[in-house]
């Protein structure tokens, strides 16, 4: 696959870049040599190869899923200038 300058313009446009005419070359380069190596990557055997999400193995540390306090409703609002129903009450902003 093949980026022409009509297609960096494009993309410049849709990210909201502002570039030069005289930066369309180089970009149209880069953005060639990264499809490039996209697709070497596409010829890489990965048989078998299980999916990682790290380059360490490691495993995701997970808390239990427990109430460790609650019933506190008072104690948080106690401070607020305007409560009602363990509820704060603010102005309105939308009328």
């Amino acid at each position: 696959m093949s980026v022409d300058q009509a297609t960096v313009k494009r993309i410049a446009h849709l990210a909201r870049i502002a570039v030069r005419d005289e930066e369309i070359g180089v970009l149209q380069g880069e953005l060639n040599a990264i499809l490039a190596f996209v697709e070497t990557l596409g010829e890489v055997d990965v048989e078998g190869v299980e999916p990682m999400t790290s380059v360490m193995p490691m495993p995701m540390k997970k808390r239990k899923d427990i109430v460790t306090e609650g019933n506190i409703a008072d104690l948080i609002t106690q401070n607020a200038p305007g409560t009602e129903d363990h509820f704060f009450v603010v102005p309105k902003v939308i009328e």
